[in-house]
């Protein structure tokens, strides 16, 4: 596997190694060593799976409180998404900034969001699955945080217009920097 620093610090780009024939591919996408040695914890004891029926599906931004902050290791198993971190951390010099990559069935990459950040993802085909391997437990009960999906302080460029949204993310807080 193949790990690489995206420009805001902590998130990484995983990459598998396909050994590749006739009959398609095999890699390995989870090795607790590797992950260890890059600084991410090898143990993820909820999984999440989002199905998204439609194409310009945006979920998010999405974090949990610091009383149980969550790392989300996040991979496309169909389909394709635009996925989006946003650093969060408050003494972070890069607080309220945003990094993407495009996460596919096609490529397998995954990206590797550790606390403080917030998440969201926006389909860019019908039918896109996402599986999460999440560090933390989901604790719901008034610890689920979320930022507006267009906040203009955070400025992020989804690829497509007029998102459809959740209710609950579409009057999300700005963050007002």
């Amino acid at each position: 596997m193949q790990f690489t620093p995206l420009p805001l610090p902590g998130i990484l780009l995983i990459q598998m190694d396909r050994r590749a024939d006739t009959r398609g591919y095999f890699a390995r996408s989870f090795c607790a060593d590797e992950f260890k040695a890059h600084g991410i914890p090898p143990v993820f004891p909820q999984c999440n799976v989002s199905f998204n029926t439609s194409r310009g599906t945006l979920r998010g931004l999405h974090w949990q409180d610091d009383l149980y902050p969550e790392a989300k290791l996040v991979r496309c198993v169909r389909g394709s998404v635009f996925d989006v971190a946003v650093d969060l951390r408050p003494r972070s010099a890069s607080y309220g900034k945003w990094v993407s990559a495009i996460l596919s069935a096609d490529n397998g990459d995954a990206l590797y969001i550790p606390p403080g950040f917030a998440h969201g993802f926006q389909t860019m085909e019908d039918g896109s699955e996402v599986f999460y391997q999440m560090a933390e437990s989901y604790h719901g009960d008034g610890l689920a945080r979320g930022l507006r999906w267009n906040d203009p302080t955070i400025a992020v460029d989804w690829p497509i217009p007029d998102p459809i949204l959740s209710d609950r993310d579409a009057v999300l807080p700005l963050l007002g920097l």
